[in-house]
C-alpha cells in the first residue's frame, strides 16, 4: 500500500491521501479510492490502465483529455452548475501529464464524484434515461475540433472481425471446426448485410462520429435520486459509426439474461426496453443525427449480438486463447446464446423498423 502513497505524490492533489483502498471490481483496470485528510479537498480515483489492452497510453489519455476538456466546456457556456459531477476531472502530474509511469505500469488519478451509485439492470424508465444519456454525450462531442485515435484499432469493424474467424476456421487449432460447422454457416449468411456500415462509409455515405463505445449500464454514475450524473468509463472513446453506442447498449441491456447464461431457450429480445432506449436517442441526438443513421439504428441492433457471436465462435475454434473461461464450453455457450439473441432481433426487425420511423 505504500507504493499506492507514492503512486499518489506524483499527481498535483488538493489535500493529503489517509487512505488507499480498492473500488469496484473493473475487469480491466485497478481501481482504489485515495481518502484525503481535510473536509475542503475532493477525494480521488487512482487507476492502473491496462497497457496490454490500451497499448498507446499517450493516444488513450489524449483522447479522454480532449472529450473531458470539450464537454466541461460545453457545461460552463450553459451555465451549468455541479460540472465536476457531470464531466470526469483527471488531474495532471508537475510535468502536467494526466498519467505517470512508474517503470513498469501506467497510473492516472481523477476527482472521485460522491454520493452516486451504479446500476447493472434497468427498466424501461431507466432505459429511456440512459438513451438521452448517452445520446447526449455523442451530440456534445458532434462538433469536437480534435481528432480522436482509435485506442483499440477495430474494435467494432465487422469486417475485421468476419476476418478473424475465417483465419480461426482456416487455422482449426483446436479442431472444433467440424462441429461448430452450423454457427459458422449462420454467421456467413449474414455478413454481407452485417458488413453494411463498413461499405457505406467507403461510399462516403456514412461517417464516423465520436462514440463512447461501451454503452454498459454501469458506465453511467446515478445520483442517489437516481438521476443519471454521469457517463465514465472513457477508455474506448474515439471515431467509430453511431451504431457501437446504440446497439452495443441494446445486446445487453435489451437481452433477457447474461450473454453466458446456457438456459439459451430462454433468450430474448426486449422491445420494451429497446423502445425506451431507442425514443431517448433520437431525441437526444437530433441536432446532428442523418437519416441514414436512423433508418439503420435497427440494423445496429442486430449487429452487436451477431458481432459478440463472430467473437465468441471465433475464440472457440481458436482454442479460448482471448476470453477467460471458466469451463471448457463456457465460449461455445457464449456463442449459442448471442446467436439466439440475434434470432430474436431479427423477428423483431418489422417492429424496431416501424418504430423508428414513427420516432
Amino acid at each position: 500500500m505504500k507504493d499506492l502513497f507514492n503512486i499518489a505524490s506524483k499527481f498535483l492533489l488538493a489535500g493529503t491521501p489517509c487512505e488507499i483502498k480498492p473500488l469496484g471490481n473493473g475487469l480491466i483496470n485497478d481501481t482504489y479510492l485515495i481518502a484525503t485528510q481535510e473536509d475542503e479537498a475532493p477525494d480521488y480515483v487512482l487507476q492502473h490502465i491496462n497497457h496490454h489492452i490500451f497499448t498507446n497510453v499517450e493516444l488513450l489519455q489524449s483522447n479522454i483529455e480532449a472529450v473531458t476538456t470539450h464537454i466541461r466546456k460545453k457545461y460552463e457556456v450553459a451555465g451549468a452548475t455541479d460540472i465536476d459531477r457531470k464531466v470526469l476531472r483527471f488531474i495532471p502530474t508537475p510535468e502536467g501529464k494526466t498519467y505517470w509511469f512508474d517503470g513498469n505500469q501506467y497510473w492516472r488519478v481523477m476527482v472521485f464524484i460522491d454520493h452516486t451509485i451504479t446500476k447493472t439492470v434497468i427498466d424501461a424508465e431507466s432505459s429511456y434515461n440512459a438513451g438521452i444519456a448517452f445520446g447526449n454525450f455523442q451530440s456534445m462531442l458532434a462538433d469536437i475540433p480534435v481528432q480522436l485515435g482509435e485506442t483499440i484499432p477495430d474494435f467494432h469493424n465487422m469486417e475485421f472481425r468476419l476476418k478473424q474467424l475465417r483465419d480461426a476456421v482456416a487455422a482449426d487449432a483446436a479442431g472444433r471446426v467440424a462441429e461448430m460447422r452450423f454457427y459458422i454457416d449462420e454467421m456467413e449468411r449474414r455478413a454481407e448485410e452485417m458488413c453494411k456500415g463498413e461499405r457505406l462509409f467507403r461510399e462516403g455515405k456514412l461517417p464516423k462520429r465520436v462514440c463512447h463505445c461501451d454503452t454498459k449500464v454501469n458506465n453511467m454514475l446515478y445520483n442517489e435520486d437516481e438521476t443519471i450524473c454521469c457517463v465514465i468509463d472513457l477508455d474506448t472513446v474515439m471515431p467509430s459509426f453511431i451504431f457501437s453506442d446504440f446497439g452495443d447498449f441494446l445486446r445487453t441491456g435489451a437481452c433477457s439474461l447474461p450473454e453466458d447464461d446456457p438456459d439459451i431457450e430462454h433468450v430474448s429480445f426486449k422491445m420494451d426496453i429497446f423502445r425506451a432506449f431507442a425514443k431517448g436517442y433520437v431525441e437526444a441526438t437530433r441536432s446532428f443525427l442523418l437519416p441514414i443513421e436512423k433508418e439503420n439504428l435497427p440494423y445496429a441492433t442486430a449487429l452487436f449480438p451477431y458481432m459478440q457471436c463472430v467473437r465468441f465462435l471465433a475464440d472457440y475454434i481458436n482454442g479460448d486463447t482471448y476470453y477467460k473461461i471458466q469451463y471448457p464450453e463456457h465460449n461455445l455457450v457464449r456463442t449459442k446464446n448471442q446467436y439466439q439473441l440475434l434470432l430474436s432481433v431479427e423477428a423483431h426487425m418489422a417492429d424496431m423498423k416501424a418504430y423508428i420511423e414513427s420516432l
